[in-house]
């Protein structure tokens, strides 16, 4: 539970006043020509922080912690800033955590130092400070970071809850509080590596629109789906699709149903998630976009379905009436150099099967990673997630402008994988018929989430059961005793062995043994017992 006890006064900030930051999304390579997603004229601040975007694996950035400059990875699906090097200076408020991701766990001590993100400073800023990353499947300082910031909200935070006061607030908290006079959102977009047609730069910025895309705030405001007050900690920047809006590559809805018990029918709660380079889909989805393509097969040591690279797919999303197609190089990758059992190149198929990051409360059905935000221009408005911001009270929302020109996106396939030859139409890559399509191995270990997903996502009306449960059986006891002590009430004995009546001992009714009492002496009309004292003698 969060302290009132300390006061935003005892928060030392060093920027009092409203400004944006804005932070250009750098690719390692940036080739010139027309644009491969939707036609938007976009231009980029000068100013800020470059970020290297890794393989199209990681977004990076660079914050400076302590007077050191440290790149870290933008991840929205966090609240907690870690950094695995030393900071010097920091003070260490000897508190243990461990943050847990789908990759790995991160464990270390508490510290705070002044944080410096673009523009904005913080002091005392709490963060973990990593000194062993074995447990993670990746070598994070091979791809180039050395930490993560947390864009997530503030009830996420782990740190945030082992402290237990403002001081622990996560990065965007703390800014967002110290400028009460902005709007508490963020925006970027994704670079695409090995696109040559797509020269929109990816862009993070803090409370400001990306010049050029103001019309994203012309988008349908999706409302984020809060998680039980509960089990906040889980919330996540999770929105409702459309119903039926996974369109597939045949281009019919992918009929999927929710393990979230309040879903509307026919809708899927997504998660937005920056930190997932693959998105993470119900196998059924995942085998409905892949399993029908012919040469596909599943690899079960990596979890996820090969394509062969020339097979053209398309994929879209709808969220709030508006389609978001997902460009053919997001759908199926190329930039693991996969090859199969005999050497030949295939392509990954980058809506993966959920597997680790399952929710076992039944909170969300999947997660939309890298693959899917770059193709969208995302808004993310934190609303009364931050409670101490006096100018941004509403419920926190999501808006998404799309980026993908479908038919741009074509030329980009044939211009890349076809080597300019349009063969999408051949009968070598027609989708074979639904009655033949491939399902992929669901695992022991899958099935038996599943099964306790089924118990743990209606916790709260299980819960409310057992309440009622118990109040009904509080409420017979009360009942049988009160029968009870009337019972004994009644059947108390008095004097002689009689029964009591409730005026006392005195019996109320005269038992049979007893003589009968004198007869009343009735006169009858007309007569008088008493002498009238006036009448004649």
């Amino acid at each position: 539970m969060r302290s009132h006890l300390i006061s935003l006064s005892t928060l030392l900030f060093v920027v009092d006043h409203a400004h944006a930051a804005i932070f250009p999304v750098q690719a390692r390579t940036r080739p010139n020509g027309i644009y491969a997603r939707a036609d938007v004229n976009a231009s980029t601040s000068s100013n800020g922080i470059p970020v290297q975007n890794t393989h199209n694996a990681e977004y990076i950035s660079n914050i400076t912690l302590g007077g050191v400059s440290i790149p870290v990875m933008l991840d929205t699906g966090s609240s907690d800033l870690w950094v695995a090097t030393n900071v010097p200076g920091a003070k260490d408020l000897g508190k243990s955590v461990t943050l847990s991701y789908a990759v790995g766990q991160a464990a270390g001590d508490i510290h705070t130092a002044q944080l410096q993100f673009d523009d904005y400073t913080v002091n005392d800023q709490a963060f973990l400070m990593v000194t062993n990353t074995s447990s993670f499947s990746t070598d994070i300082g091979s791809q180039g970071y050395n930490g993560l910031v947390g864009l997530g909200p503030n009830s996420g935070s782990v740190i945030y809850q082992k402290i237990d006061d403002s001081t622990g607030d996560a990065v965007l908290n703390r800014i967002f509080s110290q400028n009460s006079t902005s709007q508490n959102f963020i925006s970027f977009t994704l670079s695409r590596l090995g696109d040559p047609m797509d020269n929109i730069p990816g862009t993070f910025t803090i409370s400001q629109v990306i010049p050029g895309f103001e019309n994203i705030t012309s988008m349908p405001k999706l409302s984020v789906e809060k998680v039980h007050k509960l089990t906040d900690a889980d919330q996540h920047w999770q929105i409702y699709t459309d119903k039926n809006g996974v369109i597939g590559p045949d281009g019919e809805p992918i009929e999927i149903s929710s393990i979230v018990p309040s879903a509307p029918d026919g809708q899927l709660v997504v998660v937005l998630d920056s930190g997932f380079t693959l998105p993470q889909v119900p196998r059924a989805m995942s085998d409905a976009i892949y399993g029908r393509v012919k040469g596909a097969e599943f690899d079960t040591s990596q979890q996820v379905w090969t394509v062969p690279c020339d097979q053209l797919l398309n994929l879209a999303f709808v969220f709030g009436g508006v389609t978001y197609p997902v460009h053919p190089f997001d759908v199926a990758t190329s930039d693991f150099n996969y090859t199969d059992a005999n050497g030949n190149p295939k392509c990954i198929g980058a809506f993966q099967p959920i597997t680790s990051a399952f929710s076992l409360l039944g909170e969300y059905d999947l997660i939309l990673g890298m693959a899917f935000l770059r193709n969208t221009y995302t808004l993310l408005d934190f609303g009364d997630f931050v409670k101490d911001a006096s100018t941004d009270p509403g419920d926190p929302f999501v808006q998404l402008l799309p980026l993908t020109n479908n038919a741009s996106a074509h030329t980009d396939f044939v211009q890349v994988r076809l080597n300019g030859v349009d063969t999408t139409g051949d009968a070598a890559h027609a989708l074979l018929p639904a009655s033949q399509m491939q399902h992929s191995p669901e695992t022991e270990g899958e099935k038996k989430k599943e099964r306790e997903e089924e118990i743990l996502s209606r916790w709260p009306y299980i819960l409310v059961g057992c309440l009622a449960f118990v109040l009904l059986c509080v409420g017979l006891c009360v009942w049988r005793c009160c029968c009870r002590r009337g019972k004994g009430v009644k059947g108390k004995k008095g004097k002689g062995g009689q029964a009591a009546g409730i005026l006392g001992n005195n019996p109320v009714y005269q038992p049979l043994s007893e003589p009968a009492p004198p007869a009343m002496n009735m006169h009858p009309m007309g007569q008088s017992s008493y002498s009238d004292p006036y009448g004649r003698r």
